[in-house]
This record gives structure tokens, C-alpha cells and sequence, in this order.
């Protein structure tokens, strides 16, 4: 049951009225759902400001960190150079022009049939330390010989090339190149047996091969001749920085795929264990609520009110449990017997005490379970029980 707490009424002249709650009654009822939403809003805001994060990869144009080139694009579109960040090669070859010069970082990431569509393409290229196809493809005559012994030391140019020249030393040990002998080319900066850099032309440009991009980073970028060097490899054109994603193909293997067949067997009687156990505990009555009540309501309504559930539910044997069990622990006390008492001491205190026999008694408060169909079958067998636990109950007293 529950109770209606009525409106507030006003007495007039033509009986009760109801009254009107004023602005101030509104805001007191709202202000606390809305300062709820406002902190919710502010919350959102907050994390969505702290779950934004910038690129911070290796050689991206876009990353502040130590091995990204942001400080290098920016630089390039200060001196007027438009520089377009590619992660694609679509739009890396949409991007690029006869008048540009593409930098291509991470070759490994790019597909045969992408190295092929890109050595097609107009402009000039510069390939930061590329993969043996990426060489074969877009630099032809170009191979790895070696390592630099101290990757990232300080080299001098040692060559024609003017932007080597111009920059002087630069911080390019890295991979180490070498030409067939029979290509054109322009090597610079010299160690062992090989070069860092290597100059070589291509079908409406060059390709500029670089054994590390350690001279472009934001963290060596002010050293040495490194600015200058990567300056005047763009030069004043407009540059197309290509750093690929990885790449995906259509048909990936789904999260089923991977699971191993003895795994989906057992899904199936793991899902019929789950149904019926949902079927069992569904059918059950949850726990009761302990609730305050408007009104008082009498005892003997409440025992007649639960009665007729058990009669609508026919649940004798539930019934008589509670006459059993509310029999027992009223007399329980005068026999001298404690809660946790057992039902031997229990029949074995109330024989003494009136004279029965223990079967008799045992019968009468916990059931006879020998009986078929239980010991209260219908609903005479249950007011029996009732008049016999009563008579007890009065013996005792």
C-alpha cells in the first residue's frame, strides 16, 4: 500500500481551492535536478578536453614530440611553402604537382601496387630512410650497403650537391647507399664504404634518398647544418609530408574466426546452463521490502490477507509451516529451550511435559513426510492441524 500526500488547499469563500505553487516553489523543486545536469555537462566537457590528444609519431608534421617534425613544417610555412600532410596515397597524389616535392617517411607501410602508383607520380621525392622495394621502385640503381657506426653522428657533405654544400656538417649517420655505377647520381656525406644521402633523377623529377630523418626531428633540427639541409632539400615549392597509415585489407579475420573451435562448442552448454538457471531463479519471489506504512493495519488483517494469498495459491504446505514454526517458537521459551534448539529436544522436552508419544509430536510439528502427497492434501487436513497445534499450544500453557 501506499499513500498520496495531498495538494495544498486554501479555504475561501466557495470551499477548498488548490494552490497555485509560485516561482519560488519551482526553483527550489528544480535547482537540484538542474545543478545535477550542470555538473554532468561540465564533467563531459572536461573529459572530453582531456581525452584529446595530438600526433606524436615518428617524423609526423604534426607531433610536438621529440621525434616529430612539426617544427620543420612550420618553419616551411613560414617561408611561404604550402605544406599538405598526407596519410594516404590517394591524397598524397592528389597533393603533389610538378612544382612540389613529396616526403615520403615509413615506405614500409606501403603497398607494392602504392610504390607504383607513386613512382608515377609529377614533382620531385625524398625518401627518409626507405625499404629495399621502396629503393627498387622509386630510386632504381640505389642499394644499402652498410650502417653507420654511431647512428645520427655528424658527417660532412663532402660533395656538389649545393644544399649539402650550403649546410655543411649535418647530423646524417644513418643507413649507408651505393649505386650500380651505371646511374646518375649525386652521394653526400660519406662514411665507410657508403653515403647518406643519394641524389638520383627520375622519369619529371629527382629522388633524394636520406639514411635517417634524425636531421628533420624537432630534437636535432637546431644542430649542425640539420635545418639548413632540410631546408634546402624542399627549397621554396610546396611540400606533400606522406606518412602512411598502416595498411588494412577488406577481408580481416573476424573475433570469431580466432576463437578456437572447442570454444564455440562449449558456448552451447554453457548458454543452455545460463537459460536454466534464469528459468529456475526467475520463477522465484524476491525478497521482501521492508517499507513504511501510511496507515497502521491490523494484525488480524495481515494474517488473513496472507492467508488468502495462500489459499488463491493453494499453498497448504506453505501454510502449515508457518502454523508448525509459529507453534514452536512461541512455546520454545517455557520449555526452557534456546533458538538454535534442535526438533529432537524440542519433541523430546514437549513429551515430557504433556505425556505424548515422540512420533506423534514429531508428526504434529514438523510434518510427516512418510504420507503421500504430504500431510495436509487438502484443506480440511490443514484446519485439523491448525485445532491440533492450538490444543498443544494450550496443554503447554
Amino acid at each position: 500500500m501506499s499513500a498520496t500526500t495531498p495538494a495544498p488547499t486554501r479555504t475561501g469563500p466557495g470551499g477548498p481551492s488548490p494552490v497555485t505553487p509560485g516561482l519560488g516553489d519551482l526553483w527550489r523543486r528544480a535547482r537540484g535536478p538542474l545543478a545535477f545536469l550542470g555538473g554532468l555537462v561540465l564533467l563531459a566537457v572536461m573529459l572530453s578536453l582531456g581525452a584529446e590528444r595530438t600526433n606524436e609519431g615518428v617524423l609526423d608534421p604534426e607531433g610536438p614530440n621529440p621525434e616529430g617534425t612539426r617544427a620543420l613544417a612550420e618553419i616551411l610555412r613560414e617561408r611561404g611553402s604550402d605544406v599538405t600532410v598526407a596519410r594516404g596515397t590517394e591524397e598524397a597524389l592528389v597533393a603533389a604537382g610538378s612544382g612540389t616535392v613529396t616526403i615520403v617517411a615509413h615506405s614500409h607501410r606501403l603497398l607494392p601496387e602504392e610504390l607504383d602508383q607513386l613512382a608515377g607520380s609529377p614533382g620531385d621525392l625524398v625518401l627518409i630512410q626507405p625499404t629495399t622495394q621502396a629503393l627498387d621502385r622509386l630510386a632504381p640503381g640505389v642499394h644499402v650497403v652498410d650502417r653507420a657506426e654511431a647512428p645520427g653522428a655528424t658527417l660532412s657533405p663532402d660533395c656538389d650537391l649545393p644544399a649539402a654544400r650550403t649546410a655543411g656538417e649535418a647530423d646524417t649517420g644513418g643507413e649507408l647507399y651505393a649505386t650500380d655505377g651505371e646511374t646518375e647520381a649525386v652521394s653526400c656525406y660519406p662514411s665507410g664504404d657508403g653515403v647518406s644521402i643519394v641524389q638520383v633523377p627520375r622519369d619529371g623529377g629527382v629522388t633524394t634518398v636520406l639514411g635517417t630523418g634524425a636531421p628533420l626531428t624537432n630534437e636535432h633540427l637546431a644542430g649542425q647544418g640539420n635545418a639548413a639541409l632540410a631546408l634546402n632539400l624542399v627549397g621554396e615549392r610546396d611540400a606533400v609530408w606522406f606518412l602512411p597509415d598502416v595498411p588494412t585489407h577488406a577481408e580481416r579475420a573476424t573475433l570469431w574466426d580466432l576463437l578456437p573451435s572447442a570454444l564455440l562448442m562449449a558456448l552451447v552448454p554453457f548458454g543452455a546452463g545460463l537459460l536454466l538457471l534464469a528459468l529456475w531463479r526467475g520463477r522465484r519471489v524476491g525478497p521482501l521490502v521492508t517499507e513504511r506504512l501510511p496507515v497502521v493495519v491490523r494484525s488480524f488483517e495481515t494474517t488473513e490477507g496472507r492467508a488468502r494469498l495462500y489459499a488463491a495459491r493453494r499453498a497448504r504446505d506453505r501454510a502449515a509451516t508457518a502454523l508448525r514454526s509459529g507453534v514452536i517458537e512461541r512455546v520454545r521459551p517455557a520449555l526452557g529451550l534456546g533458538p538454535e534448539a534442535s526438533p529432537e529436544s524440542v519433541v523430546t522436552a514437549i513429551a515430557e511435559r504433556t505425556g505424548d508419544g515422540p512420533e506423534q509430536l514429531r508428526a504434529l510439528l514438523y510434518g510427516d513426510a512418510t504420507e503421500e502427497g504430504g500431510d495436509v492434501p487438502d484443506d480440511s487436513a490443514l484446519v485439523r492441524l491448525a485445532d491440533d497445534l492450538d490444543a498443544l499450544e494450550g496443554r503447554l500453557r
